[in-house]
């Protein structure tokens, strides 16, 4: 297991969470994705220059140069979502997070006062949670009982898990389509979100081109979307993410002619916690709490696709590490102005 690093920070001024925010209205956050994955609009930034281009998302192709190694989060969502009653009475829902040991799994649910020590929650005829204890944060620890492989009956009784600031109920279409095409790893609870543009085509047509295609795996976890609750950036305390690096991604990043371009802030993440201070990848696999916030020297990703995230996130905070603070956040400016649509469901952003 590679060790956890927490940051890797130059000496900056002291950060505050609401130094990352800026003006969203609601008709902004994509409630539903694109005709096609490949339809979102792609804005690009220079970070050297703060130049701003508008295009469409298959022009990355013409971005993107031989040489270069695109690395993708192969996880896979899983319908984590159920919806159920409580054996005591009344309806309850339940969004298992991780796998514990034994059978049991993290968890959070509510209403909180069904959710108590001892309680039985039954989904459908095929699975039964039984609430262990509390932990921190809202936490639950449940042990699951089911008839069948896990992930098979998640299939039949449970839903995709949605991120609140999508107002609806899930629906048959976000079984495919909050998943990338290459998603292969199940253990996510929400899905890296920049590269559900990718279409099968998209990806033959890169390496055409003469660009690389590794593969990490990050289980995205809840942690990744909280709200930051702290009012110094310094406070705030990532939760733990599962992650793998193989060794056949190590070698390619090591051995690259080109640039290392992460799709999205989980690839990055990844990167930045396996990369030595030469810029050496390792291969590893273990958990990683590395927060990434202006202040730190990034030692691995040279260019990053990703969606527009929300404002005090610690997304847009990691994007303004990479970018510079006023430039992403004078870029989201233009992207609201000119209609982009953010968020999951959203268009896209290309930072070199």
């Amino acid at each position: 297991m590679a060790p956890v690093r927490r940051e890797s920070l130059t000496v900056v001024a002291l950060l505050r969470v609401s130094d990352f925010d800026y003006e969203l209205p609601p008709d902004r956050i994509a409630q539903y994705p694109a005709g096609r994955r490949d339809q979102s609009r792609l804005l690009t930034l220079d970070r050297s220059t703060g130049a701003i281009r508008h295009g469409v998302f298959p022009e990355l192709v013409e971005l993107l140069q031989p040489g270069d190694v695109l690395v993708l989060n192969d996880t896979q969502v899983i319908p984590a979502r159920l919806l159920g009653e409580a054996e005591s009475g009344g309806r309850v829902e339940l969004l298992l997070l991780e796998p514990a040991d034994g059978g049991r799994w993290h968890g959070i649910g509510r209403p909180g006062r069904r959710l108590r020590p001892g309680a039985v929650l039954r989904f459908g005829s095929r699975l039964t949670a039984r609430v262990l204890c509390l932990e921190a944060d809202g936490v639950r620890l449940v042990e699951l009982e089911h008839n069948g492989n896990l992930l098979d009956v998640l299939q039949q009784v449970g839903v995709p898990p949605l991120p609140p600031y999508i107002d609806r109920d899930a629906e048959e279409l976000d079984r495919s389509r909050y998943q990338t095409v290459y998603a292969r790893e199940p253990g996510a609870v929400a899905a890296p979100t920049a590269g559900l543009h990718f279409t099968e085509d998209l990806l033959d047509r890169l390496q055409e081109r003469g660009v690389a295609l590794g593969r990490v795996t990050l289980h995205v976890g809840l942690g990744t979307f909280r709200p930051v609750r702290t009012e110094s950036v310094e406070d705030h305390r990532m939760h733990a993410e599962w992650y793998s690096v193989p060794a056949q991604l190590a070698d390619m990043a090591n051995t690259r002619e080109g640039r290392l371009v992460a799709v999205g802030t989980t690839v990055t993440r990844t990167l930045e916690s396996v990369t030595d201070e030469d810029g050496t990848v390792r291969p590893a696999s273990g958990r990683t709490e590395l927060f990434i916030y202006p202040g730190y020297r990034f030692r691995a990703v040279q260019a990053m696709l990703t969606n527009f995230h929300l404002p005090r996130s610690t997304l847009i905070m990691m994007v303004a590490a990479f970018a510079g603070r006023e430039k992403v956040l004078k870029a989201y400016r233009e992207a609201v102005e000119r209609g982009y649509r953010f968020c999951s469901y959203g268009d896209a952003m290309f930072i070199h």
